[in-house]
């Protein structure tokens, strides 16, 4: 989202295509209330994008590991805006296993095959990889290419004391 964005309501998911944490497909597409009451953090990602690879899940994977079962649930979607042939639906399973993560992962791209992702149009996205923080209260509080997981936990730490309990 553009800085001017943040702290608005955040949109309801529009992603079609979405398999659960053991790599088996939803039924319905995944909504923000699926994801329960507390903080939200979606990772957006290309599989063909090497910055997903070298930073983006590995800052992800030190997030969830630190924050599940404290107030924070998951989800992770693949924004395809190119590179069609590449990012497939069917690299969402051998992603999410590689990276050991047992969260919802979504394939949102346009039906033509072209063109921005409904993720990245509904939340001004800049690409991948892409980190987007909803609060409790469903407003848009952090949306960045970069997380820095330690600097992330750190202001946690200091600034949101329920979520530790």
């Amino acid at each position: 989202m553009q800085p001017g964005s943040l702290n608005l309501p955040a949109p309801e998911l529009r992603v079609g295509t979405w398999i659960d944490g053991a790599g088996q497909p939803l039924e319905a597409p995944l909504r923000l209330a699926d994801l329960g009451d507390g903080f939200k953090l979606i990772y957006c990602f290309q599989h063909w994008c090497p910055g997903c690879h070298s930073h983006g899940f590995p800052a992800l994977q030190t997030v969830v590991k630190a924050l599940s079962g404290k107030g924070f649930d998951f989800a992770v979607i693949q924004t395809v805006f190119e590179g069609f042939g590449e990012n497939t639906a069917d690299r969402l399973r051998p992603t999410q296993a590689r990276y050991g993560l047992q969260l919802p992962f979504g394939h949102d791209v346009q039906p033509d095959g072209a063109g921005l992702s409904s993720f990245m149009q509904d939340y001004q996205t800049g690409g991948t990889p892409w980190f987007t923080v909803i609060d409790p209260d469903g407003r848009v509080i952090y949306a960045d290419f970069h997380l820095d997981p330690a600097r992330f936990l750190a202001a946690l730490g200091q600034g949101a004391g329920d979520i530790w309990a």
